[in-house]
């Protein structure tokens, strides 16, 4: 974990930290327009290296592992919506989703990493 604590250092750490909350709000809103998911994950894989090494980074994984399940749950359920289990994978999906986006950016605004996954 970085534990410079530069003024430099804490403007840039408060700058990232701003930058995952914005990516944080992109997933929420992929809800609603499903495009902003590939905007945040743009984001999260281009500043991934910017918060290595710092407790954000955590948040980064948590937000590319949120993206990707949900992907893989999306997908199966579009392949079993015809037998109408997709629709309760797709439910129990959007449920985890959601979890997932409010934990990560309740955590953030505590200032808290997020748990090894």
């Amino acid at each position: 974990m970085n534990t410079d604590s530069t003024p430099v250092a804490d403007e840039k750490n408060a700058s990232l930290k701003t930058l995952t909350t914005v990516i944080y709000a992109l997933y929420a809103l992929a809800l609603f327009a499903g495009v902003s998911a590939i905007v945040a994950i743009v984001l999260n894989y281009i500043k991934r290296e910017d918060v290595q090494g710092t407790w954000l980074e955590s948040h980064f994984r948590w937000q590319i592992s949120t993206f990707w399940w949900s992907v893989v749950w999306c997908v199966v359920g579009w392949l079993t919506f015809i037998i109408l289990i997709g629709w309760v994978v797709w439910g129990v999906a959007f449920v985890w989703f959601v979890y997932r986006i409010a934990k990560g950016w309740l955590n953030l605004n505590d200032n808290k990493p997020m748990p090894v996954q």
